[in-house]
């Protein structure tokens, strides 16, 4: 059965940098691209879920910035998704641990790191960030 230790072997894997957070084994923090937001990666059997914050969100939230999100959601990404956590604006996915490899980690954090990339910026303008 898999755990974090074959996470953590994933990730040395991985070409990003990363580290354990000591007080909560088998969670690492993940640094995704220059400039981008580091990506929270957790072991939480059965599941593996990785969260990035990406910005906060004023209030009320823009209308044209929530369809803008639904938009990213539908027209890009595979993986992963965005969403509204409290007052942040995060992109989440959840891997099953039992049949985890190294490509669908990858996978993951990859297209993370291209849609925030690409999608940073476009968000902030929304927000005034």
């Amino acid at each position: 059965m898999r755990d974090y230790r074959d996470v953590e072997a994933y990730l040395l894997r991985y070409k990003s940098s990363f580290s354990a957070v000591e007080s909560h084994p088998g969670t690492f923090v993940v640094q995704l691209g220059e400039g981008l937001p580091t990506a929270a990666v957790r072991v939480d059997a059965p599941l593996v879920l990785v969260r990035v914050p990406i910005v906060a969100l004023p209030e009320p939230p823009p209308a044209a910035l929530l369809r803008r999100l639904l938009e990213f959601n539908a027209e890009t990404l595979v993986h992963a998704a965005y969403g509204i956590e409290g007052p942040t604006v995060v992109m989440c996915a959840a891997l099953e641990l039992e049949n985890l490899d190294y490509n669908e980690i990858a996978a993951v954090l990859g297209e993370m790191e291209l849609a925030l990339a690409r999608d940073v910026p476009v968000l902030r303008e929304y927000v005034g960030k």
